[in-house]
């Protein structure tokens, strides 16, 4: 029995195949190399995207609108290709050899970073600039910049939705030890996503404001090759989960069999409904059996036995899925409401890369009276900051605190934690829009609307950027332990997955809003709520507009959070091999 509990119980294995030993591997022993992995991988990704809008205003010669839209369509296809990266993980090569195989196509096979920095300083890839802010691109100038980008994107795709996983699969879930420390991981996890945003929206930002782009696009290149060696260097401590096939197969399944069965009656006695029989796992590798729940009870039909189910004696799996099955499917579709509230947060989140950054620039940026000025991108710094305040503040002070209260282990749940967090982006964008009302307002009384900087100070911006970073500590990482920890065992890399792409769609819908507000704004002559030159627009407006949103959305999330259902795993899972 010693012997047993030296192994984990949720069917983990070491890098040789082996059950997972508990005192050999996993837990905080192995979580510095997967934090050091995300550190140096976000530091590289922020590197890029902080300033991104200002290089594809200024080097690409691009206007402020179409500058903020390609902005936040790379941003939102970085965050849309991890469902490629997810479905590879969960349904053939695990969590590791996708993190494994991506880092290095990100690095050195796709070119990405390296065409990037080729292109700020090779002579024919970068374009002609006769003055800093005059510089005139070729189409295929252009072009080259796009399509590194675009190949970072897809490198991302296959180490975002997994590291996350991967590091909460490193404490077992049947160990309540080890399971109370996983949502600790969580929090510094992110904490260590923002210790590389902090170093990017710093250091790197002003190295390509002053130094030059291609030193501030070839350090990310550097950054993300320790990365990989960061991760690599780990190898023997990491528990992993085996992969359990299609996910994607498994839901075609249960709906094709519901669908067939749409006249068969549920029987009342669920124990009738078809499982694997008690003592083993479920049919899917690596996952434990799940207990069936009452609503959306019409996917139970594909668990209902008749005859014609059975093939040469073995059931067709078109035909008839096991309880586990339908519960899987089941788990996917109650998290699609509380994912689609995370679409309108993720816009608000989005305007710090572009919005904020343009206000920015309109303003003082010289740091109090001296010389020095501080490039607009580099406010994003008190949001990082904010994070890395209020991580260790929630982690060590409000969950002890809330958890004498509320008695849940974790403090607050997930719900509660992500709806607080809503509430808070809401007083950001409240923040931003006042800020912006004020700017306009001295603008139009001092007559300065052809100032390129006015005499109002960039560092009134903080409190909007100190407001997101808060706000991110409650939604973000509340949303990554929710979609990992409701997630069936087999399909975490996938809803890992489903939790970025709010942040893609969050990307695109400002897009969108942007394309719509100038499209309506700009009609019959008017320069429109966001032209070139913001002191004769209205980005307040714009502000509001997301204000307005947000508040819509809140309400929503507080009646989708409140009739949600948890799913509930039973058993635990061993691997057979020893």
């Amino acid at each position: 029995m010693e012997e047993e509990d030296n192994y984990t119980k949720d069917g983990t294995v070491d890098y040789r195949g082996n059950p997972a030993n508990k005192k050999k591997t996993g837990t905080w022993k192995a979580c510095p190399y997967i934090l050091g992995n995300e550190c140096c991988e976000r530091l590289a990704y922020y590197g890029l995207s902080s300033n991104l809008v200002l290089y594809f205003k200024h080097q690409l010669n691009q206007p402020s609108a179409t500058a903020s839209k390609n902005q936040s369509d790379w941003s939102g296809t970085c965050y849309i290709t991890p469902l490629i990266g997810a479905f590879v993980a969960d349904a053939y090569l695990g969590r590791y050899w996708t993190i494994a195989c991506f880092s290095i196509i990100y690095v050195f096979v796709s070119l990405g970073m390296t065409l990037l920095t080729l292109s700020a300083t090779v002579h024919g890839l970068k374009p002609t600039c006769y003055a800093k802010d005059d510089c005139h691109p070729t189409h295929a100038q252009s072009a080259v910049v796009f399509v590194a980008l675009y190949l970072i994107a897809l490198g991302t795709g296959g180490i975002k939705p997994c590291v996350s996983s991967y590091g909460a699969d490193q404490f077992d879930d049947a160990d309540e030890t080890e399971k109370k420390h996983k949502s600790s991981f969580f929090n510094w996890f992110y904490f260590s996503v923002n210790v590389g945003a902090l170093i990017a929206s710093s250091v790197l930002v002003y190295i390509q404001d002053n130094v030059g782009w291609g030193w501030g696009f070839g350090i990310p290149a550097v950054t993300m090759a320790i990365a990989v060696a960061s991760f690599f260097s780990g190898t023997r401590l990491y528990r992993n989960q085996k992969p359990g096939g299609s996910p994607l197969t498994r839901i075609c399944q249960v709906i094709v069999a519901s669908l067939m069965k749409y006249r068969v009656k549920v029987p009342e006695d669920k124990a009738l409904l078809y499982e694997t029989k008690d003592g083993e796992s479920a049919s899917i590798e690596g996952s434990r059996k799940l207990d069936h729940t009452k609503d959306l009870g019409f996917f139970d039909k594909a668990a209902v036995e008749i005859q014609s189910d059975h093939r040469n004696s073995s059931p067709d799996p078109w035909r008839l899925c096991t309880v586990t099955q339908v519960e899987e499917l089941k788990a996917i579709v109650r998290l699609l409401p509380i994912w689609a509230t995370g679409i309108i947060f993720s816009t608000v989140y989005n305007q710090m890369g572009n919005f904020f950054v343009l206000q920015g620039e309109r303003m003082n940026t010289h740091v109090g009276k001296s010389s020095f000025k501080i490039p607009p991108a580099s406010l994003g710094i008190f949001d990082t900051l904010s994070v890395l305040f209020w991580v260790p503040v929630y982690d060590r002070i409000i969950v002890p605190v809330a958890r004498k209260y509320t008695g849940h282990k974790s403090g607050l749940t997930q719900l509660q934690r992500m709806g607080i967090g809503l509430v808070i982006s809401i007083f950001s964008m409240l923040s931003a829009g006042i800020l912006e009302l004020i700017r306009l307002k001295i603008v139009k009384k001092n007559n300065y609307y052809d100032l390129p900087e006015m005499p109002m100070s960039i560092f009134w911006q903080v409190p909007q950027y100190f407001l997101v970073g808060c706000a991110e500590v409650f939604t973000f990482i509340g949303q990554l332990e929710f979609f990992y920890e409701q997630a069936p065992d087999a399909m975490r890399s996938l809803c890992s997955a489903l939790s970025l792409t709010t942040v893609a769609l969050g990307s695109y819908l400002s897009s969108l809003l942007v394309t719509i507000v100038t499209s309506i704004s700009t009609r019959n002559g008017n320069l429109g709520w966001i032209p070139d030159n913001l002191n004769r627009g209205h980005l307040d407006y714009f502000f509001w507009l997301l204000t307005v949103l947000s508040v819509l959305n809140l309400g929503v999330y507080l009646l989708v959070a409140k009739w949600y259902t948890y799913k509930r795993p039973v058993g635990t899972v061993r691997s057979d091999k020893k």
